[in-house]
């Protein structure tokens, strides 16, 4: 049951091929905390372009698309969506439409361009860098997936959706289990603490991001997780090459 629930985590978050079916997805939406599981085989595959003998722009402009090809593009969607709804004026409904509108707002054009120099700059800084970067984006992702656990046993859904069948599954072991499974993560740099301030700032973005969902949209969403796992990736590897750098 523990691996079908690693499966249908794998089906939702990622683009491998791994066959998604109900009995995955039931036994993922049972045990949201199996997302943190993700980071790690992410973590490792959005890595190779940084691992190559080519010149930073590119191995910069290669971990852009490498993520963009394992991950896909719903949680980036999730972020566009929620970009919008902050910069709505209005109630907690005025900012749910907004979020559900199709049309693509300024905010969230100024958002993905923001995400995608991010990811770019990071992976320019940490093109060749050898086995500590595997270490970094490894704790990074899962850092992210994390926040998103963080999210789903904390918050309750705002609305029918994926926010509802995850969040309604958790239960006080949850948020353990999440962190239980991503303290690995945590030492793959010792004895830096670069791995460890990636991981953590996964969860603290986790928690900002629902505090900021409930009290803004009544609720999360679908659409908070996505973001939840976007800019809680690239605040961890963000906050781990500063580390790197500084420390």
């Amino acid at each position: 049951m523990v691996l079908r629930a690693i499966r249908g985590a794998i089906g939702f978050l990622t683009t491998l091929p791994v066959g998604q079916t109900g009995e995955a997805w039931d036994a993922f939406a049972d045990r949201p905390a199996s997302m943190v599981t993700v980071g790690y085989v992410l973590g490792v595959l959005i890595t190779i372009p940084l691992l190559l003998p080519l010149p930073g722009p590119i191995s910069g402009f290669g971990f852009v698309l490498a993520i963009g090809i394992f991950t896909g593009i719903n949680n980036i969607d999730g972020l566009l969506d929620v970009a919008d709804g902050v910069a709505t004026h209005g109630d907690a409904d005025d900012a749910r439409k907004a979020m559900k509108d199709s049309d693509v707002g300024v905010a969230a054009v100024l958002t993905l361009g923001l995400l995608l120099v991010g990811l770019f700059a990071v992976g320019m800084t940490l093109a060749g860098g050898g086995v500590r970067v595997i270490a970094l984006v490894v704790a990074a992702e899962v850092g992210a997936k994390l926040g998103m656990v963080v999210v789903v046993a904390r918050g309750s859904a705002s609305h029918t959706g994926l926010g509802s069948a995850l969040s309604s599954s958790t239960d006080e072991y949850t948020a353990p289990l999440g962190l239980l499974l991503a303290t690995p993560a945590v030492f793959l740099s010792v004895p830096h603490p670069a791995a460890g301030l990636a991981v953590l700032t996964g969860l603290l973005t986790g928690l900002a991001v629902e505090r900021w969902a409930s009290e803004r949209l009544g609720g999360i969403s679908g659409d908070v997780l996505g973001a939840t796992n976007e800019l809680a990736r690239l605040a961890g590897l963000l906050m781990g090459v500063i580390a790197w750098t500084l420390l």
